[in-house]
């Protein structure tokens, strides 16, 4: 397995002010979450701490924290890897969010104005543009920006906490699939923006779950294929 080694550029030393373990945590489980850091990658607390620009300590009081909240696997006389997550692991995790993002998407249905609308149209179109560009990391973030932007329009406040906790996992989990679920998946957007401008909320859940069910089976087929 690769060690850490990240290219250059891609970590921004971080500044001193602040709870400075804790803005480590945070980089680190950003750049596992964005997949700079791989699955199974091997993570040297010495290269981490140079790229950073701290001491080891933080790096590995938050790598011991990652490790605690399943990012990071620590393994005697080994070191730290970072996690690779396993199917059951990514099926639960989906189930959740249909869940979640099923009734964010009724609610949307519901509350939704023509200026929320609109934005939704606008996030469509930066993914479709994306897919069409075939930049997988534009593509991924302009869903995970409309995903957002539904659970705002749904206008539940905990509904939205308790979405915010598992995004970042949800990322990690479906970035490998967001590219070859492509321009289908803008479809099924599309869908659900029509369903939303129609204030229909029936329609609304209905395609938000075939969605989630949909992304679930990409994922399913890419485990057995690897």
């Amino acid at each position: 397995m690769s060690s850490a080694g990240l290219p250059q550029g891609t970590v921004p030393r971080l500044e001193r002010p602040g709870p400075l373990r804790e803005r480590v945590y945070d980089a680190l489980l950003e750049l596992i979450a964005a997949r700079t850091l791989r699955p199974g990658q091997h993570l040297v607390e010495s290269e981490l701490a140079g790229r950073l620009g701290v001491s080891r300590q933080p790096v590995r009081e938050a790598l011991q924290r990652l490790n605690t909240d399943g990012w990071v696997d620590l393994r005697p006389a080994q070191g730290a890897f970072v996690h690779e997550p396993t199917e059951e692991e990514a099926d639960q995790l989906l189930s959740v969010c249909s869940l979640l993002e099923a009734e964010a998407a009724r609610l949307a249905a519901a509350n939704s104005g023509s200026a929320g609308i609109a934005a939704l149209e606008r996030l469509c179109a930066q993914g479709e543009q994306a897919v069409a560009d075939d930049d997988v990391d534009l593509a991924a973030a302009a869903d995970a920006a409309f995903r957002a932007k539904v659970m705002e329009l749904a206008g539940n406040v905990v509904l939205a906490e308790l979405a915010g906790q598992v995004d970042r996992r949800v990322r990690w989990y479906c970035a490998p699939v967001v590219g070859r679920r492509g321009k289908q998946s803008w479809i099924e957007h599309r869908e659900l923006v029509a369903a939303i401008s129609a204030r229909d909320e029936g329609r609304a859940v209905e395609v938000m779950r075939a969605h989630a069910e949909h992304t679930r089976t990409t994922v399913h087929e890419r485990s057995d294929r690897t």
